[in-house]
């Protein structure tokens, strides 16, 4: 019945990374959870703002204008509203943006 849905190479393929990607998630808990890193924790307090960083700067590259304004929505919300506005703001935008601007546009 397997091999009528998926291959077994792609099977085993994403079997592996779901297993990698819990073990590097647990490994940070097992490795850390009874200490004590003052600076350690400050930068993952921080971290989840780099990590949006490296989600929304590739968009500065592509040149579309409806990424470009989602992305001012986006970041104008965010220095306002809490995250989850800020992220139903940035997702909203972006997809209604990239459906209508190229039908005005053109």
């Amino acid at each position: 019945m397997l091999n009528n849905l998926i291959n077994e190479h792609s099977f085993l393929t994403i079997v592996g990374m779901g297993f990698v990607t819990y073990l590097t998630r647990i490994s940070g808990y097992l490795l850390l959870r009874n200490k004590d890193y003052p600076k350690l924790t400050r930068v993952l307090e921080i971290l989840p703002g780099c990590v949006m960083i490296s989600l929304i700067a590739p968009i500065f590259v592509t040149g579309k204008l409806s990424d470009l304004i989602a992305v001012t929505l986006t970041i104008i919300t965010a220095m306002r509203f809490s995250f989850l506005v800020t992220l139903v703001v940035g997702i909203g935008s972006a997809g209604i943006l990239r459906f209508f601007l190229p039908m005005i546009l053109h």
